[in-house]
């Protein structure tokens, strides 16, 4: 990549939401995302997987704004932008786009897509009308949409073309940073495929860099440059990706790497297969939060909570035992 400096810093970021009983009262706070710091280069893909429940989404939406943080830094070209006023943070939001993972849902039905790709170019733009007209033109070829679905409705795209319209939508704004929420799921093999090859293309097209995430491990490992995994609210292992692969260091990184089914091959290890459900988030246990389903846990687990360290090959990890 040409450029390692980072263009978005995340420093330990907090979001947490409260428990109430029936009464309204708070009873307790669900760590969603407990103290999390990484850093996206400029230019590359940066993935962010875990199970179901994780944090992952909440922390791309915290990122972004939809959330407000509790408490840390999130650093968008040298910009602290976690705690700015909504009219301030406007200034960032057009560079630093979300793709949701269910794209009709941000698309207004009642519209035809020539105004829904018009909308956020008057919201954050003054192009002309005409202006407007030539980039969207110059978008939708770009994403490999005909000129005539412009004046089709949602409803009438396939799910694959809805994701066409939904990253139409945000690059029609300039982004440098796109985070994308599960950005295949629900699609056919075959489209998945297409839509995969769209956003590599794309990243050369624009200059854009990706924050990439999904519980879907093969497609991460084809598209991302390093990988993050993420464990109840907390981020457990990062490294390139094919290190992560290759020699995953965290007992949870082995479990999630052993449950991909293999055809012919061999799993990385048996004795590291993912059993029972993760703890209640809010009421996490004592130490490591990994350790009631590890199979190494030992006594340290029980009494200190492992904090991410930088291991000799330049890996990361939160474990005492690696």
């Amino acid at each position: 990549m040409s450029n390692p400096e980072p263009i978005l810093e995340v420093r330990s970021l907090k979001k947490y939401f409260p428990i109430r009983d029936v009464f309204s009262r708070r009873v307790g706070w669900l760590k969603a995302v407990d103290d999390v710091s990484f850093k996206v280069r400029q230019g590359e893909i940066m993935g962010l997987v875990g199970e179901s429940g994780c944090g992952k989404t909440t922390l791309g939406k915290t990122i972004i704004g939809i959330n407000q943080p509790d408490s840390g830094q999130i650093m968008f070209e040298s910009e602290d932008i976690g705690r700015l006023p909504r009219r301030q943070h406007r200034r960032f939001s057009r560079h630093l786009q979300y793709v949701y993972q269910d794209p009709g849902a941000s698309l207004d039905p009642r519209w035809k897509i020539r105004r829904a790709l018009h909308e956020p170019l008057i919201i954050h733009t003054a192009l002309t009308r005409a202006q407007r007209d030539e980039r969207v033109r110059e978008i939708l070829r770009a994403v490999g949409l005909p000129h005539a679905h412009l004046d089709l409705y949602p409803h009438e795209l396939s799910g694959g073309q809805q994701r066409r319209v939904g990253l139409a939508r945000i690059l029609t704004l300039q982004p440098r940073l796109v985070i994308l929420d599960e950005p295949t799921s629900g699609l056919d093999v075959s489209v998945q495929a297409t839509i995969l090859k769209l956003f590599r293309s794309l990243q050369q097209t624009f200059d854009l860099t990706y924050l990439f995430i999904s519980h879907d491990l093969s497609v991460v490992r084809m598209m991302c440059h390093r990988v993050a995994v993420m464990y109840l609210g907390r981020i457990v292992e990062v490294g390139q990706t094919r290190d992560i692969f290759d020699n995953p260091r965290h007992p949870y990184t082995r479990s999630l790497l052993s449950a991909i089914p293999q055809i012919g091959g061999r799993r990385v290890s048996e004795e590291f297969l993912l059993e029972g459900e993760p703890p209640d988030a809010g009421n996490l246990p004592g130490g490591c939060r990994f350790r009631t389903r590890c199979p190494l846990a030992e006594g340290v687990c029980v009494r200190e909570d492992p904090r991410l360290r930088t291991l000799a090959d330049g890996h990361a990890a939160a474990c005492h035992l690696v």
